[in-house]
């Protein structure tokens, strides 16, 4: 197992934190409610500097890679490339604002194409159809706001380049392979280093939270399906530190992984129990079950959050029926039962 630099306690705090040999963790600022800060990574290529997930396009963030950079002794002209694991506005705005400003080029993975293609307002989400997942009361609560909000202001479209599964990036010290991982997204990639075996996971595996699944523009039909096929993936590599985009460094990818499967093999029977005993829509069945490690009720998630949290449901219900354990009435309003 690798060996990375000790990190900041808090692992926000601003600056180039090392982790190991030609790579710098810079934590960025995010307007996220309960999302404080994404983790942007640098490496060193031979045309320059490269910048996997360097966050959401702001004077803020900007100013903060600054300062990051002078403190290693670059500045922001050095940035060559920069690398998003996803089209999230906090891993893709600021590398395609730098476009225009630094002339630096964007990557992403290539199934992105569907949701980055189909944006029809820059940068925002859609209205996710919460009738068909039985919530046709409480839609108006989850939905997204009509007016005019920061996401409009963001600057985005399609990359410079699409990253495939299997691509090899060379560094000055050895090279990153792209490896796909859809679940969170449906082009989600990562980025293995083998030389120094340190995984960058973006928002594919969290050491402190479990990601959302398809919220996108144009999600795959199973994306729990994707995501718990992406993390056996991982789980087939040899075990690396867990570079994430979003809370600390950690040790070892294999125990993430692990316990991630663990928790939705544990979600799966509890929605399948619910179904049993008659809750038949995703929306109810989120209103029973608890959520995050506090174990709060549906109804004290942040509106944008109890929307993810009955995606969620959905895509467990949708695995199920995948399995024959559930039947799934495809009506207006999607039912379900037990599978006779």
């Amino acid at each position: 197992m690798t060996t990375v630099v000790s990190q900041p306690e808090d692992w926000t705090e601003p600056g180039a934190h090392p982790v190991v040999r030609g790579v710098h963790r810079i934590p960025l600022p995010l307007p996220i409610d309960g999302l404080p800060a994404v983790n942007a990574y640098l490496l060193e290529a031979y045309e320059g500097l490269i910048l996997i997930d360097p966050g959401w396009a702001s004077p803020h963030t900007e100013r903060a890679v600054g300062a990051a950079l002078r403190q290693l002794g670059y500045d922001l002209a050095d940035i060559a490339i920069c690398l998003a694991t996803h089209h999230h506005a906090d891993h893709y705005t600021q590398a395609y604002a730098w476009r225009d400003t630094l002339g630096c080029k964007l990557f992403t993975g290539r199934e992105e194409r569907h949701s980055i293609d189909a944006f029809d307002v820059a940068g925002r989400f859609p209205n996710q159809p919460l009738a068909r997942r039985g919530a046709a009361e409480a839609t108006p609560r989850y939905a997204w706001d009509t007016g005019p909000t920061e996401w409009d202001e963001l600057p985005f479209g399609s990359p410079d380049g699409w990253l495939d599964n299997g691509a090899v990036i060379p560094l000055r010290r050895g090279a990153l392979e792209v490896i796909a991982t859809p679940g969170h997204t449906r082009g989600h990639v990562v980025f293995h280093h083998p030389e120094t075996r340190i995984l960058f996971s973006g928002d594919h595996i969290l050491p402190q939270i479990t990601p959302s699944l398809g919220v996108e523009q144009a999600p795959e039909p199973y994306p729990l399906r994707s995501y718990l096929e992406s993390l056996h993936l991982i789980s087939g590599l040899p075990d690396t530190a867990l570079l994430p985009a979003h809370g600390p460094v950690t040790c070892s990818s294999h125990a993430r992984v692990d316990a991630l499967l663990d928790h939705h093999r544990r979600r799966l029977d509890e929605v399948f129990e619910q179904v049993g005993a008659g809750v038949t829509s995703a929306h109810d069945i989120a209103a029973v079950l608890p959520w995050t490690h506090h174990r709060l009720r549906l109804t004290e998630l942040l509106p944008e959050h109890q929307l993810f949290a009955v995606m969620e449901i959905e895509a467990h219900l949708d695995v199920l029926s995948l399995q024959g354990r559930i039947h799934d009435d495809r009506a207006t309003a999607r039912r379900y039962a037990p599978a006779a």
